[in-house]
């Protein structure tokens, strides 16, 4: 059993990780237009047709603007639950999208891939981190969270490789020329995790299990690659993690490619 991981696209113009087994293929979110997903798809080797389903963590634009023309155009099943499909069923262009409703907390499989869904705390109806596992294989994806619950630390805790997101960099964003509202927004319990914030998330967490991290969501201008990366490495080493690789994850191109195989 192999699993393989790749985030396609992550920022504030749209999310969308892929993870695959050799039979089962899904997408976390769809925060790109349906063609840069099958451009994205096909750089990695991927067929969109190929594609069992979209799990949606949340309702905001930039995971969900893809959802209907993949659906319409490939026939793809949308996987959210009853908060996320209420508030995405609202906007009429969602009109006819086939929805299928998990419930939060409770495990569902899709293929042979086992989809945990878990509360998250953002500004959405619903919002939602997942743990996905195939065979003994486990990876989190979480890019979406203004502040680290005990639930997502017991979460976390024994992937073999986490999607976590890195938002902004405390300094950059404090000196960003951005509206005070909004970087209230940002830094509150609802909104996004700074770098050291999900830096040391992940130093508490980590264990020899986990091997390797991709860096999500980082902020065009009050973040920065070298800003996320140093800080992840920095506590991660402190803690002793040093085998733990960080990967970064960016809106213009796909990540690395991830295949835990075993």
């Amino acid at each position: 059993m192999s699993l393989k991981l790749c985030v396609l696209a992550s920022g504030s113009s749209g999310n969308c990780t892929f993870i695959g087994t050799e039979t089962t293929r899904i997408l976390i979110d769809a925060g790109l237009s349906a063609r840069k997903t099958t451009e994205r798809l096909a750089e990695i080797g991927e067929r969109v047709e190929d594609i069992s389903a979209i799990c949606v963590s949340h309702e905001h634009g930039d995971h969900i603007s893809g959802i209907r023309v993949l659906q319409k155009t490939h026939g793809i099943p949308v996987y959210a639950n009853g908060g996320t499909l209420d508030a995405i069923l609202r906007d009429s262009k969602q009109a006819g999208l086939d929805c299928r409703r998990f419930t939060t907390g409770s495990p569902f499989t899709i293929g042979d891939l086992t989809v945990e869904p878990f509360s998250v705390p953002h500004d959405a109806y619903e919002p939602v981190g997942f743990v996905l596992r195939a065979g003994t294989f486990s990876i989190g994806v979480v890019t979406d969270l203004g502040v680290v619950t005990n639930l997502v630390r017991e979460k976390l805790r024994k992937c073999h490789a986490v999607v976590i997101e890195a938002n902004h960099d405390e300094e950059l964003l404090h000196e960003a020329p951005r509206p005070w509202s909004l970087k209230q927004r940002i830094r509150g319990n609802q909104g996004h995790l700074s770098n050291r914030a999900a830096a040391t998330l992940m130093a508490e967490i980590a264990g020899d299990g986990l091997q390797h991290l991709f860096l999500a969501h980082l902020s065009s201008d009050c973040n920065s690659p070298r800003h996320a990366r140093a800080t992840f490495e920095t506590l991660l080493a402190e803690a002793g993690h040093t085998h733990v690789t960080v990967r970064l994850t960016g809106a213009d191109g796909v990540s690395d490619q991830l295949v835990l195989e075993g």
